[in-house]
């Protein structure tokens, strides 16, 4: 396993965020216009035109304020707005909507109440996004515990949240644990009829990578190609999650030193994360380091370098300056830095990342 590999479908794009729906029967003049509102807010952001996404979903919360500080459609526009910030990697202003539209839903609904499972589970993978662990897990077990007693334990929605707790224990090297969870989501998805295809793509990327990471390329390879088969074909040739199996391709091969065919998938789910997400997105400065270190590997330094560079601009704005992905890049580009003789360069990236390993055994002390 390379040392520097990072893309996993932990990417923001590929986590399975769900999107409230309320019933739209019988309401207002201003029902009408919020749900309209709420209608081509989710259009734009399914089709990934999230400038306009947010205008519609903006445009919603402020006619959901007028019913009420406990009107469910409050909680339903909170929610949306929370999901389109996150997939934007704008994790400070998407926290308090999730944690306001749970707040709402658990009083109006009840604590076991689906619309409560759903706002735990996409609170929970914000803080996965954002490498806050302890505090996502039991957010995960508690939506499963409501989605199994209200929905049965074979429903999508339990396969989704499997799905993403899956993505955590493998954030955290715990393989044998997601793979349990790969495997059931992905059995659900399988055997339910007109459930979504895309969902079933994503599971299997996921298991995929684990496979990768354990060094059993044989089993990950038909799984990531089934994936990528999937979405190219229900999204689009230059959907975000193409790019996030492209790019996962990408490692596949290259940890096996195919670095011919990895190249072109790099570059190409580069190109579609760049066009689609903007230049400044976290999924691009995941993207850029892959790509650094498919080039660091073949000690093509001087090409390397300056997407080490821009992938370090990018995280550190948009996740902060302790962030364990940030953390992995400087590790990465400073290592590169003393490979070409330039130690002092590569001091204040090490003093960097120290400190953030500092800050974090601090957090979590061994017991």
């Amino acid at each position: 396993m390379r040392k520097n590999e990072m893309r996993i479908a932990s990417a923001a794009l590929f986590a399975v965020f769900a999107l409230a729906l309320l019933c739209r029967v019988g309401y207002a003049q201003s029902d009408t216009l919020w749900t309209q509102s709420i209608t081509d807010g989710e259009r734009a952001y399914t089709e990934g035109r999230y400038i306009e996404a947010e205008k519609h979903f903006l445009a919603a919360l402020k006619v959901a304020e007028r019913f009420g500080s406990e009107d469910p459609r409050l909680a339903a526009s909170l929610n949306n707005l929370g999901v389109l910030y996150w997939t934007q990697g704008r994790y400070v202003d998407a926290e308090p909507l999730h944690k306001r539209a749970l707040a709402i839903r658990e009083k109006v609904r009840g604590p076991e109440h689906p619309e409560v499972a759903q706002s735990l589970d996409n609170l929970a993978k914000l803080y996965r996004t954002q490498g806050r662990y302890a505090e996502a897990e039991p957010l995960f077990r508690r939506a499963l515990a409501i989605w199994e007693k209200a929905l049965g334990p074979n429903h999508p929605e339990m396969a989704k949240t499997f799905n993403n707790l899956a993505h955590l224990y493998v954030d955290q090297g715990k393989y044998t644990e997601g793979e349990s969870l790969y495997k059931r989501a992905i059995s659900i998805w399988e055997n339910l009829p007109g459930s979504d295809q895309s969902d079933l793509a994503a599971g299997l990327n996921g298991l995929a990578v684990l496979y990768r990471r354990q060094g059993k390329y044989a089993q990950a390879e038909p799984l990531y190609k089934r994936a990528l088969a999937i979405w190219e074909k229900v999204l689009g040739p230059d959907h975000p999650h193409v790019a996030l199996n492209l790019d996962n391709l990408g490692v596949f091969f290259a940890v096996q030193g195919k670095f011919v065919e990895a190249e072109p998938l790099h570059k190409r789910a580069l190109g579609i994360l760049e066009k689609v997400l903007g230049p400044e997105h976290p999924d691009v400065g995941i993207s850029l380091n892959n790509l650094a270190a498919f080039y660091r590997d073949q000690r093509r330094y001087g090409d390397a370098e300056p997407f080490y560079k821009r992938a370090l601009i990018i995280m550190e704005k948009a996740l902060g300056p302790e962030h364990p992905t940030l953390l992995k890049i400087l590790e990465n580009y400073a290592a590169m830095l003393r490979l070409m003789n330039k130690p002092t360069d590569a001091v204040p990236l090490e003093n960097h990342a120290k400190a953030i390993r500092a800050k974090q055994a601090q957090a979590s002390p061994t017991k």
